[in-house]
């Protein structure tokens, strides 16, 4: 992401425990630019599933690859997430897209 980057945190998701909480993990790294799966950026590159479907990353797999290395003008969170919160990011957002991004 160029330039526009809301940060609130930048530790690893090793310090939230094994069990780390993928909704919490994405409000702190990612809703900055993906606010209810949208996209501030690039209005096409959202988190929706017809989106995700179109650019050939419908998956969860998929989404934790991006997550952790990044596409694009998106850079990789990896680091900053570790493994298991990549995985819980990707899974919470996997299921946000299938459930056509709720309100909460």
């Amino acid at each position: 992401m160029i330039g526009l980057v809301l940060f609130t945190a930048l530790q690893p998701a090793a310090a939230a425990g094994p069990s780390a909480d993928g909704a919490r993990l994405f409000e702190n790294h990612c809703a900055g630019c993906h606010v209810n799966g949208g996209n501030i950026i690039r209005r096409r590159k959202t988190l929706r599933l017809a989106a995700l479907e179109r650019q050939g990353v419908a998956s969860e797999q998929a989404i934790a690859a991006i997550a952790a290395a990044g596409i694009g003008q998106m850079g990789g969170y990896g680091d900053v997430l570790g493994e298991e919160g990549v995985r819980a990011v990707a899974r919470w957002v996997w299921d946000q897209a299938q459930a056509d991004w709720p309100r909460t």
